[in-house]
């Protein structure tokens, strides 16, 4: 386990980030935009600032990419990078199925304080599904 990054201001964590968490926040995977996206999902957290958008592209029912624009801590950052990476090869329905939880534990675990960061990375993931089952009218 590595010391947890202690930010101006925020709360001191209850236990420190894994080697996981550390790794998707200094190196994360699938950041940017996917140019004419199959769905975007919006979501934000107003208590601690945390704001992640998420872009899929699927083809034949399989999410066969993933990218993310999130503006926030480094846990936020990390379950963004995370939550691409498991998605990618799912069927919707499959995608549909990951939890915060899966999120977390995919990434060694998360202190306490910072499981909503894993919370906003499958509500970013649900929205981006919602909106392309909209676009292809499949809802």
């Amino acid at each position: 386990m590595l010391s947890c990054l202690l930010i101006e201001g925020e709360e001191k964590m209850d236990a420190p980030y894994s080697q996981k968490v550390m790794e998707h926040f200094q190196n994360p995977r699938n950041v940017g935009e996917i140019e004419n996206p199959d769905g975007i999902g919006h979501v934000g957290n107003p208590v601690c600032g945390d704001i992640m958008e998420l872009y899929i592209k699927v083809e034949n029912n399989i999410i066969v990419d993933a990218k993310f624009k999130t503006f926030g801590c480094g846990a936020a950052i990390a379950t963004s990078s995370m939550v691409t990476e498991l998605v990618k090869g799912k069927t919707v329905d499959e995608a549909l199925k990951i939890s915060n939880r899966a999120v977390a534990e995919a990434l060694g675990g998360l202190p306490r304080i910072k499981m909503h960061c894993s919370i906003l990375a499958e509500q970013a993931l649900r929205s981006a599904i919602d909106d392309y089952l909209k676009k292809s009218k499949k809802v």
